[in-house]
């Protein structure tokens, strides 16, 4: 079969991602991964970890709008084919490859969620398991995995088609592209990535391809290293030995209690891979060129609270882990990409056919070997690197979905255009309408009832808000960019002059949290009692007796969501009514977006059941349902 590229939707169940946020993230939310040892660390990598950190993903708003119901749709999806392998990719879900199917073996090698169900592991809330992730941005997962990207077709070096998917990354402002190549004979799948800088200034970089793969019992993880740094969730990083750790061999997944990450020690002049082999010897491997230089093994771990996660991300299927590759040793690192330059590298995904008694065998170094021979020949692959370079630039001759129009919106502001990627005009829409306007001195409009949209935030922007005509849009956006910047008390000046022009909810709230004010943000609430995020930060930020009286006034669609049922449990608990709060969790509910590492709900029981042991009554296990702790212990 010659190389094919067509579209073939999948028909899945799928929880709607709903509306974004209208409320901009100004305080990001507490990390899951902090490093309290830098002093005990390596310079180069202590230096890395302290750069480029995002204090907050605006320009981007929240996607938080999901819920736990599934129905079956349709979802977009684009195949690239030839006799060995089919791949399929989802371009209006960060380009996701959500399948890698081995047609000589029969099997797929990636880790396929028969579901597609968001919950809060993203930068920006919405990410959902399985297949390869394309991260982009900053430590976590990209703010484009949850949303569409550019897709055309483009020739191939060889004459076969190449997938190209494309988009401008707006926490960094840094357009990029994943191209997948597919020639005709091969079991492997390439993916050319190129990241460019098109500015007059450093930025800070950050990639990780994060691969999910089926876990099994028998499951071991190998890479070219002896040692890793493991990060345990507990607030170190830390040297281990490689393939054992505290007497367990830790390159087996299912043996790990709790969730885990391991970032492998490469040496320099080694080839970069990583593989996952089941018991037979059977699993998929990924190689790259030099410049992607990190490999990762991450577990959930066998506690309840990591079963429950893979519950909980994946409902009802078998679970699964993930090996990664960055550019980065680990992923709490950022690299510093000069200005004007670009960095691309080439990826490589297929089977590993390993014989089971070496792969699986005591003789570490004999495993990595086996594996290693399994790969795509180093030469070979350095040429089919020069090969794409060759189409990299190349312009696309059938365009396949359409992505967002921030790219084009800034490409226009800048009066350029980028080679290969084109970021057409009539992209832009509704969301950039009004900064296109304001390119030409027009005031932004609105009804202060209504949200307005998101807020462009870097420094040409922020140069442009200063001189825009007056009103309470204009200083409501102002107070963020200026936020956004570090310009903390300007920000409140803005944001008080747009109440002064037109009192609007969504001002006050952006005050309530500048000035720490529970009446600010119960004032806002009255403008706008209809926002399920607005209740949630207002009802978050009172006492409990305020918050209960708060929900005592929502409408019954809002007070009934599961964030704003744990906010009134906690509430009552801390008002000493046990029984009030035992009873919204025995009447059962989830909270969508609980965040990765949360253990609210976790906490509020354990709380009770303290009070209970206190005065004699007898005391219950934490529910399976609300376990979501990754630490064993």
């Amino acid at each position: 079969m010659t190389t094919r590229l067509y579209r073939e939707d999948l028909v899945l169940p799928v929880a709607e991602l709903g509306a974004e946020n209208p409320l901009p993230p100004l305080v990001k939310p507490e990390q899951v991964q902090q490093v309290a040892n830098l002093e005990e660390l390596p310079a180069d990598l202590a230096e890395g970890l302290g750069y480029g950190q995002l204090d907050t993903v605006l320009p981007c708003r929240l996607q938080d709008g999901y819920t736990r119901e599934r129905t079956e749709r349709s979802v977009p999806a684009l195949v690239l084919e030839n006799d060995h392998v089919r791949a399929t990719i989802l371009p209006s879900l960060g380009g996701r490859l959500y399948s890698l199917y081995s047609k000589e073996d029969d099997r797929e090698m990636l880790y396929r969620n028969p579901v597609l169900q968001p919950a809060n592991l993203a930068l920006r809330g919405a990410w959902f398991a399985g297949g390869v992730e394309w991260n982009l941005g900053s430590t976590g997962h990209t703010t484009l995995t949850c949303a569409p990207m550019h897709a055309a077709e483009v020739g191939g070096p060889d004459g076969t088609p190449i997938l190209r998917l494309w988009e401008w990354e707006r926490t960094r402002d840094l357009p990029y592209q994943v191209d997948f190549w597919l020639p005709d004979g091969s079991d492997f799948l390439l993916v050319g990535v190129r990241v460019r800088n098109p500015h007059d200034h450093d930025v800070p970089v950050y990639w990780w391809s994060n691969i999910a793969v089926e876990q099994t019992p028998r499951t071991r993880v190998v890479a070219p290293a002896d040692s890793a740094w493991h990060y345990g969730y507990g607030g170190r990083l830390d040297l281990v030995g490689v393939p054992e750790h505290h007497h367990r061999e830790l390159t087996y997944p299912a043996r790990h209690r709790s969730a885990a990450d391991y970032f492998f020690e490469i040496p320099e002049e080694s080839r970069r891979w990583i593989a996952a082999v089941d018991g037979d010897g059977f699993g998929l491997a990924q190689v790259s060129t030099s410049r992607q230089r990190g490999r990762k093994l991450f577990v959930w771990g066998e506690s309840a609270g990591g079963r429950r996660w893979q519950d909980w991300l994946s409902p009802g299927a078998e679970g699964y882990l993930e090996i990664q590759a960055g550019l980065a040793r680990t992923q709490l690192e950022h690299l510093r990409l000069p200005a004007g330059e670009e960095w691309d590298w080439l990826e490589a995904y297929g089977p590993v056919r390993a014989r089971s008694s070496v792969v699986h065998g005591s003789d570490w170094a004999a495993a990595q070997a086996e594996v290693r021979r399994r790969l795509p020949d180093g030469p070979t692959f350095e040429g089919l690197l020069a090969a794409w370079r060759t189409v990299a630039e190349a312009e696309p001759r059938k365009p396949l979905y359409e992505g967002s129009g921030w790219g084009a919106l800034e490409l226009h502001r800048m009066l350029t255009s980028l080679p290969g990627i084109p970021f057409a005009p009539e992209t832009m829409g509704p969301e950039q309408a009004p900064w296109l306007a304001l390119l030409e001195g027009e005031p932004f409009g609105g009804d202060p009832a209504v949200a307005p949209g998101g807020t462009l935030v870097n420094k040409y922007w922020r140069e442009l808000l200063e001189y825009a005509p007056a009103g309470w849009a204009t200083s409501y956006h102002h107070g963020v960019a200026r936020w956004r910047a570090g310009e903390r008390e300007d920000a409140v000046a803005a944001w008080r002059e747009s109440v002064e022009l037109a009192e609007n909810p969504w001002a006050l709230r952006n005050l309530a949290i500048a000035t720490e004010s529970p009446e600010l943000y119960r004032r806002a609430l009255e403008l706008a009692p209809d926002v399920p995020a607005l209740a949630v930060e207002a009802i978050a930020a009172q006492v409990p007796e305020r918050a209960l009286e708060l929900i005592e006034r929502l409408q019954p669609e809002i007070r009934a969501l599961g964030r704003i049922r744990l906010l009134e449990a906690r509430a009552r608990l801390a008002l000493g009514e046990v029984d009030g709060m035992l009873a919204i969790f025995d009447a059962g509910f989830d909270v969508a977006d609980v965040r990765e590492g949360e253990t609210s709900l976790s906490d509020t029981w354990v709380a009770a059941q303290k009070l209970l042991a206190e005065v004699g009554r007898a005391v219950r296990p934490l529910p399976g349902r609300y376990d979501f702790r990754m630490s064993a212990e």
